[in-house]
């Protein structure tokens, strides 16, 4: 019986870890689709949500099912508890991708993105899929020293992020304010993609050290 429950805590986590490479797939082709205007990438990303909703019911319902079957204490119900956080925000992230693929399918068959701004949301794509990676191997090795690393990356994010208001704001701004709001809305998608992953992250530090904070050069409140 118990050697069932941990192949069933291990399982778990293996879920955790494919989610997390599922949801970094559908920025990846949110990404694209926005900036081809690819309607049929986008349509993919939109279909595609439901399976990460569905394995996020999946876990919750076999963590349920061990917190009451099990009645775990100390690190098996950290470890149970934290899953059930952990897949709220890659089932989050998935919706944030979806949100991307959704105005670029709004706007074709042409490009939700200016020439001006391609370049950050280009790297907003790199930057997005680099925290989704290391989230990955984040959860797949209780890793505590990657989870400090992702600190930086989200820094990154956020600085494209300030980047995009600086092009917004500027008097020179030629497509008007149907454009400028598409672009704050899909600044803030990026943004709280990566936010989601550290936040993954910080939950990862608290399972491994029992401690709710990381402790890295750079670090902040995301």
């Amino acid at each position: 019986m118990r050697e069932h429950y941990r192949e069933e805590l291990e399982d778990i986590n293996t879920c955790l870890v494919e989610m997390a490479n599922s949801v970094g797939s559908a920025m990846s082709k949110a990404t694209t689709a926005l900036l081809d205007a690819d309607v049929t990438l986008a349509d993919l990303v939109i279909a595609g949500d439901e399976h990460v909703d569905a394995v996020r019911e999946s876990l919750e319902e076999r963590c349920f099912t061990l917190l009451a079957r099990q009645q775990p204490v100390a690190t098996d119900l950290r470890t149970i508890t934290t899953a059930m956080r952990i897949v709220a925000d890659l089932e989050r992230m998935g919706d944030l991708a979806a949100h991307v693929a959704k105005l670029a399918r709004m706007r074709f068959p042409e490009s939700a993105v200016p020439a001006e701004v391609r370049p950050i949301f280009l790297e907003a794509g790199h930057v997005a899929q680099s925290l989704v990676t290391k989230t990955g191997a984040v959860i797949a090795k209780l890793d505590v020293q990657a989870a400090t690393e992702l600190e930086s990356d989200d820094d990154l994010m956020d600085a494209l992020h300030r980047q995009l208001f600086t092009e917004l704001l500027s008097p020179d701004w030629p497509h008007g304010m149907e454009s400028a709001i598409d672009i704050t809305l899909l600044g803030r998608y990026y943004e709280r993609f990566a936010d989601h992953a550290v936040s993954v992250a910080r939950r990862v530090v608290y399972l491994v050290t029992g401690e709710r904070e990381m402790h890295a050069v750079g670090s902040h409140a995301g």
